[in-house]
């Protein structure tokens, strides 16, 4: 039976009760639970509300009570309906009516929004430290290849020659972004909502910040309507992670294809892919295949939850239960997809000979040589289409750019002289030495950069 009986002259049917549970998933929060009810006693005392006495035995309680839990010897009950009420309840056997007393001056509404913002800025200290990590494998990688040369593509179909660090370094930025949009949640998650009542306030002399500082919150909450009932922090979370496995997602399809014989440009490690039941040839890379499929579950509740605020009256309302297991989910998957993705990328092995190769095929120079006109006085426009009508002719004749002579060259434009020869994957390469640009120079600066920014933990441009 629960303990919240009230004017109700008898128990909830056990279907509702098991409906209405929520101990299943939210016993998670219990250390939050926990450290926010002994932060909310230590300063009920500090107001003269219970005796120090009394929060002193409050907080004796809640440690036993943490280590039956952490020691597997706590039982959850589900007519208790939360990890709030159960732990009360516990409360109570351990030491009587004083148990009572510490929910004076607070609601479960808002107890359970100090909970999941606690336990949120947990999740993004982790989400942070998981890109960060990420990051570091993608820099040792670029680092040991400095002067692998691979395709890069458009529409994937093979565009220019890059450096394999630049096109590395694009998945760095990507994950920058992560970091800076994890950091920016952090600012609205780092509010304490506790002493916002069930929606009104409370009616006793608290100190607010008092209990922030104990639970290391930076701001207070300034409406307690919007603070008990606000999971906009739960949403950007989700936000944040879904932009996230969105990057990891395109990785690993370019790993699924990269590692596949028709690239061949990696191999996947053994210890991040999989075989097959019935074919003994197969090497699959079901991890890289695993982070792009898991992705759609983690955008779905985003979805899931913007979904349930949008109909929602202030203040308080039960859907807001629906927070918890998606976010779980959310959390759990993306810091499970980061660290195998920082493993699988860290052992990966590079086929630079098979990158060289394709880098150098596919009339992949076609605008190098236009751009080799223009530096002769001819309109980049003009030069484009002659280029154009040099790769068809080069395509009948089956071969490749740099297997046509001058005098072909000259068939198409006078402008072109015996230096159109030296135009070459590395020539290609270096001319493009502007900031952001996949020259080795360039490359240098930001792989320095980069570094220095995962050293620092910092974000930011």
């Amino acid at each position: 039976m629960s303990t919240i009986r009230g004017r109700f002259q008898k128990d909830a049917d056990k279907l509702v009760q098991w409906y209405t549970a929520s101990i299943p998933f939210d016993q998670r929060l219990y250390q939050h639970d926990i450290a926010a009810s002994m932060a909310h006693a230590k300063m009920l005392a500090k107001q003269s509300i219970i005796t120090d006495k009394e929060a002193e035995l409050v907080g004796t309680g809640l440690v036993a009570i943490r280590e039956e839990i952490e020691q597997g010897r706590f039982q959850f009950k589900a007519e208790l309906e939360d990890i709030h009420m159960n732990i009360e309840a516990r409360l109570a056997e351990k030491i009587g009516d004083v148990a009572g007393k510490l929910h004076t001056a607070r609601s479960r509404n808002d107890q359970v929004a100090v909970d999941l913002r606690l336990f949120c800025k947990e999740a993004i200290a982790e989400a942070i430290s998981g890109l960060r990590g990420l990051q570091s494998a993608l820099l040792d990688v670029a680092e040991a290849n400095k002067d692998v040369v691979v395709p890069g593509y458009t529409h994937l179909q093979r565009a220019q020659p890059i450096l394999l660090a630049h096109h590395l370094l694009a998945y760095f930025e990507m994950l920058e972004r992560d970091v800076q949009r994890f950091q920016d949640c952090l600012k609205r998650t780092d509010v304490l909502p506790l002493g916002s009542g069930a929606l009104a306030g409370v009616p006793y002399p608290i100190d607010r910040a008092f209990v922030a500082k104990q639970l290391c919150f930076s701001q207070i909450s300034q409406n307690s309507l919007d603070a008990v009932s606000d999971r906009d922090f739960v949403i950007e979370y989700e936000a944040a992670a879904s932009v996230a496995m969105m990057h990891l997602s395109r990785l690993g399809e370019e790993l699924v294809l990269w590692s596949s014989a028709e690239f061949g440009f990696v191999e996947i490690d053994d210890a991040y892919a999989t075989g097959s039941s019935i074919m003994p040839q197969k090497k699959n890379p079901d991890v890289a295949e695993l982070g792009r499929g898991k992705t759609g579950r983690v955008i779905g509740h985003l979805m899931g939850m913007l979904t349930t605020m949008k109909g929602l009256p202030l203040s308080y309302n039960r859907d807001l239960q629906e927070d918890k297991e998606g976010l779980f989910d959310t959390v759990d998957t993306l810091l499970s997809t980061l660290a195998v993705f920082a493993g699988m990328v860290k052992t990966l092995e590079v086929k630079a000979e098979r990158t060289g190769q394709a880098a150098g095929q596919g009339y992949i120079l076609a605008t190098d040589v236009a751009d080799y006109l223009v530096k002769k006085g001819l309109p980049f426009r003009q030069a484009h289409s002659v280029v154009a009508k040099l790769v068809s002719y080069a395509v009948e004749k089956g071969k490749e750019l740099n297997q046509l002579d001058l005098g072909e060259y000259r068939q198409f434009s006078p402008l072109f002289d015996a230096g159109v020869l030296d135009v070459s994957v590395v020539s290609s390469i270096k001319a493009r030495n502007a900031v952001g640009g996949t020259a080795p120079e360039q490359v240098d600066a930001q792989l320095a950069r980069a570094k220095g920014l995962v050293k620092s933990g910092g974000g930011g441009y």
